[in-house]
């Protein structure tokens, strides 16, 4: 008699915490990415003009491909980013006009132009120097840095706490809408759409809230007071040394370009 073939359940989902870069970057000490990366954001932020943070674009693409990151995860990572970005070149091209004469109107703006422009690069600058540089480590290595950094203590077991069951409460909500479509949910522009949603996030508030409850009892039955002991520690190397001096060395030369009073400023 033949056996019916077991379904399958849904995948699943792939953990959130992977470093997904097998470059050179991945051997590196995470303290110097990190300070390296930090460094480098606070440049980009504070350039005034269009051409250093162009620069830091393409110095973004070089890293992602000493990295290893790959094409196509770097490319869907960058298009999400610039899904935000989009809005900006939807409003601040146009500036609102409101007088006696005129009366309301939209007029371009090329301010606004310059400004979004400047806003991408800078965005795109930063985001692929994190994703290349960061992105090569795992997310606990990155936690245990900024410790070792000496970052605030409660600062760091927020991001620990709030990583770890940002991955849960995602499985959770998973859950829940593989229950709605067994009780044959199909969504639509309707008001029970739009109802069954408000109870889909009301209960998850629930649930997320009673989890924190019942994990934060457990801690303190384990003996928790607030810290996480380091109990590994990291090695640095001269690779790690060459890195940050490479790093702080490309980071002045990006400041010199911008304020150093050259024809091109």
């Amino acid at each position: 008699m033949a056996k019916h073939p077991k379904h399958a359940g849904p995948p699943e989902p792939r953990s959130l915490d992977h470093a997904p870069a097998a470059g050179p970057a991945a051997r590196l000490d995470p303290r110097g990415k990190v300070v390296v990366v930090f460094a480098y954001s606070v440049l980009m932020a504070l350039c005034p003009g269009p051409l250093v943070p162009a620069v830091g674009v393409a110095l973004g693409l070089a890293l992602a491909a000493w990295s290893r990151l790959g094409w196509r995860l770097l490319l869907k990572r960058t298009l999400a980013v610039n899904s935000f970005v989009a809005f900006l070149w939807l409003f601040l091209p146009w500036q609102l006009t409101l007088g006696a004469e005129a009366g309301f109107g939209v007029v371009y703006n090329p301010d606004g132009v310059r400004l979004a422009g400047l806003i991408t690069l800078k965005a795109n600058a930063i985001f692929l120097a994190v994703v290349a540089l960061l992105g090569s480590s795992h997310i606990n290595d990155i936690f245990h840095a900024l410790a070792h950094l000496h970052l605030p203590a409660k600062l760091v077991t927020l991001f620990v706490l709030f990583y770890r069951y940002l991955h849960v409460m995602r499985l959770e909500y998973l859950r829940l809408r593989q229950a709605m479509a067994m009780r044959c949910f199909a969504p639509g522009s309707n008001l029970h759409t739009y109802k069954s949603y408000a109870q889909l996030v009301g209960v998850l508030l629930v649930r997320s809230i009673e989890r924190s409850e019942r994990v934060y009892q457990a801690m303190l039955c384990r003996g928790f007071r607030g810290t996480f002991w380091l109990l590994d520690h990291f090695v640095w190397r001269p690779a790690d040394t060459v890195f940050c001096v490479l790093g702080f060395a490309a980071i002045i030369l990006l400041g010199l370009m911008q304020w150093g009073g050259y024809p091109w400023n």
